[in-house]
């Protein structure tokens, strides 16, 4: 049982860290990216790896997608801290690890993770419970997107500094908001300090799509409403 405060995370972000962690458990190395930390955060039921949506051959483009993308981001924040870039905002955190397992490079940033509240709540107690703790230079920023949450100056009093450049990632969020959200989001961040960089996932259109991965579409675009 969770209260209002500490709502369990949605269903996509659970089956993001399970496949998270099948790549590891199921896919033959090298891997793009090893975690299993949200594998623990969620501590499924025994038999978590027979589900529908985790079978091994169906999963694979999705598996591949998910570690793809945040293999990219990680190397792109990489690459910017190194280039003296101190800020890293995740729009949609979800159960994102990055922090957990790369502290060498997180500990000379300052991490804004955004989220809803409830969810980010369960997480932010689990992360405690599992001894990760929370480091100063982790902040969990909770906003309501779609409720018109007024997310910029949320994150300004987390900490935030506008005027200085940092990361943006946004994954898995757009084919979950409205046109006028995700618009308001980008003009926000399209106000960023000079050598800030936004990293942002979408779905491409059915049509657009290559035949053999419409199913998958269909049934993620299904979901998303």
């Amino acid at each position: 049982m969770h209260d209002k405060q500490t709502a369990a995370p949605d269903s996509t972000a659970v089956r993001v860290a399970l496949w998270r962690a099948m790549h590891v458990q199921a896919d033959p190395p090298p891997h793009v990216l090893e975690d299993e930390i949200g594998l623990r955060l969620v501590a499924p039921e025994d038999g978590w790896r027979r589900r529908p949506d985790m079978e091994p051959h169906f999963t694979s483009r999705f598996r591949a997608t998910i570690v793809a993308r945040a293999r990219f981001i990680e190397d792109l924040v990489a690459g910017q801290a190194g280039q003296g870039v101190g800020q890293y905002v995740i729009l949609g955190a979800g159960l994102d690890t990055f922090a957990q397992r790369r502290p060498e490079i997180a500990s000379r940033l300052r991490i804004f993770e955004v989220d809803q509240p409830g969810p980010q709540a369960w997480k932010r107690q689990r992360l405690i419970e599992l001894g990760y703790g929370i480091p100063e230079w982790l902040r969990f920023v909770p906003v309501d997107f779609e409720a018109g949450d007024a997310w910029w100056q949320r994150l300004a009093a987390a900490g935030f500094d506008a005027g200085q450049p940092a990361v943006v990632a946004s994954t898995g969020v757009s084919m979950y908001l409205t046109k006028d959200a995700i618009a308001a989001t980008l003009r926000q961040v399209a106000a960023l300090a000079p050598g800030s960089t936004l990293a942002m996932t979408f779905l491409l259109p059915l049509e657009l799509a290559e035949p053999e991965e419409r199913p998958g579409h269909e049934a993620a675009e299904k979901g998303a409403r």
